[in-house]
């Protein structure tokens, strides 16, 4: 397996690559780009193409940007595999709103696959701790429900701001910065430059041209560092 897929743009929706490698009998995957439907489809694909002396699985989750409800599917799918395989399996390295939804899901940040109850755990205290997740995952499906809403409904700046916030958790006036130095980077308007990234954010999105792709990274990667 190799790494080399190029790392999907911010808010684009229906996009998952999965890359990564084998050490020794370890596969390394790391997922890019967004947990939304269809993406527990395309690890179980991944996870089956394994050399079947694989005797451990990580997932580096750094380059997932966003994540809605069906990204806990992924998580029940690479779980799934650790135990039909007796195998050990981790997705480390969250960040930015998919670690807020783990957080609302009542799910461990660091590694969500560890184990929430210990064993001995009574079934009555099971039984709390499954209606306490899902009274969380009812809010975090409200929360994502109002935040695709919040997006469709603003200006077109405004909109672009909001893809940046979910995607990688900056503040409001970060994501400003972000489009501002983007546009100053690419010689592009502003408008244009939101335009171009809510366009990539939509179903059917189309990426933005090269020179506003390009300003986008380095802009993200100078208020990272």
């Amino acid at each position: 397996m190799t790494s080399s897929a190029p790392l999907p743009l911010p808010g684009r929706t229906n996009t998952l690559v999965i890359g990564g490698r084998m050490e020794a009998d370890r596969a390394l995957l790391v997922p890019r780009g967004e947990l939304v439907r269809g993406c527990a489809h395309a690890l179980a694909e991944k996870l089956a193409r394994l050399p079947a002396d694989t005797a451990r699985v990580d997932l580096d989750m750094s380059g997932v940007h966003f994540m809605d409800t069906a990204g806990l599917e992924f998580l029940d799918v690479l779980r799934d595999h650790g135990r039909r395989r007796s195998v050990p399996v981790t997705a480390t390295r969250w960040n930015g709103q998919p670690r807020r939804i783990l957080e609302l899901a009542g799910l461990d940040t660091a590694d969500p696959l560890r184990c929430p109850a210990p064993e001995g755990t009574s079934a009555r205290a099971a039984s709390a701790v499954s209606l306490e997740r899902a009274e969380r995952l009812h809010t975090l499906q409200a929360e994502v429900e109002q935040l695709r809403q919040a997006i469709a409904s603003r200006p077109i700046i405004d909109q672009a701001r909001g893809v940046l916030m979910a995607t990688y958790g900056c503040t409001s006036d970060e994501a400003w910065h972000i489009l501002r130095e983007a546009s100053q980077l690419s010689n592009t308007k502003l408008r244009t430059v939101a335009a171009a990234l809510t366009a990539c954010a939509a179903a059917e999105g189309t990426p933005p041209p090269p020179e506003v792709r390009t300003a986008l990274t380095r802009a993200l990667a100078r208020r990272r560092s």
